[in-house]
């Protein structure tokens, strides 16, 4: 079996950055992005980017790292309130978006890592969001189409990992690094802590090594914390 341990984020991407790329981003707000593969695409300095993401990172994290040095073409996201530099190139015209409701984003990512290449559901029909797609009827009711995703790179974070590539998350970091595991044609994750082959209980895993082609430990990481809220004594 070919190794799949790196030793950071940039030996990791070696090899795989270009121009152009589509890069399917897990996470959810702060929780579970893949910070360390998003600084390493930073500083590699690829641009053109097509980036799918539930959302957009914040000023200073995140894909808001790479909005900022104006490497990102395209986003392709459900909630991007968090982030004034995405605001503004989107209102000056510097960047395109194609928003989604968060469930069909999911789907989408699920539906493309399963071969799907698109399917209909009720969000969005009579709205913006439906406008230039393909619409049906079913049993009365009418669907929006909706296309799957699948990228060229997949960057992922979780919890646990072992150097087979076998994967396990924690809580919010569950929501989207799971389906974009699959959506790529390859994987790349970073773990907080990884461990030998054996060590994971089988039933714990969320996503098998099969997809995962490239794995690094990332430790230490720092929480960030998207909206602070004190309380006044």
């Amino acid at each position: 079996m070919a190794n799949k341990v790196y030793k950071d984020a940039k030996s990791a991407l070696d090899g795989l950055l270009r121009d152009d790329l589509m890069l399917m981003c897990g996470g959810f707000g702060l929780v579970g992005i893949p910070e360390k593969l998003i600084g390493a695409v930073r500083e590699s300095g690829v641009k053109g980017l097509t980036c799918v993401s539930n959302n957009a990172g914040i000023d200073g994290a995140g894909l808001g790292l790479l909005l900022e040095t104006g490497q990102v073409k395209k986003m392709i996201s459900s909630y991007v309130g968090e982030n004034k530099t995405f605001a503004k190139l989107y209102l000056d015209g510097k960047l395109e978006l194609e928003f989604n409701p968060q469930g069909t984003l999911a789907e989408r990512c699920r539906a493309g890592g399963a071969g799907i290449p698109a399917f209909y559901t009720k969000t969005g029909v009579g709205t913006l969001v439906a406008e230039g797609k393909e619409t049906k009827v079913f049993d009365g009711e009418e669907y929006v189409m909706e296309r799957g995703l699948f990228g060229d790179i997949a960057l992922i974070k979780a919890w646990k990992g072992d150097t087979s590539g076998n994967l396990i998350y924690r809580k919010a970091a569950r929501n989207f690094n799971p389906m974009m595991a699959t959506a790529a044609k390859m994987c790349v994750a970073e773990v907080e802590e990884l461990v030998p082959v054996g060590e994971l209980d089988p039933d714990h895993i969320h996503t098998p090594a099969v997809f995962v082609k490239r794995i690094f430990c990332g430790a230490p990481y720092d929480k960030q914390i998207e909206q602070r809220t004190i309380r006044k004594a």
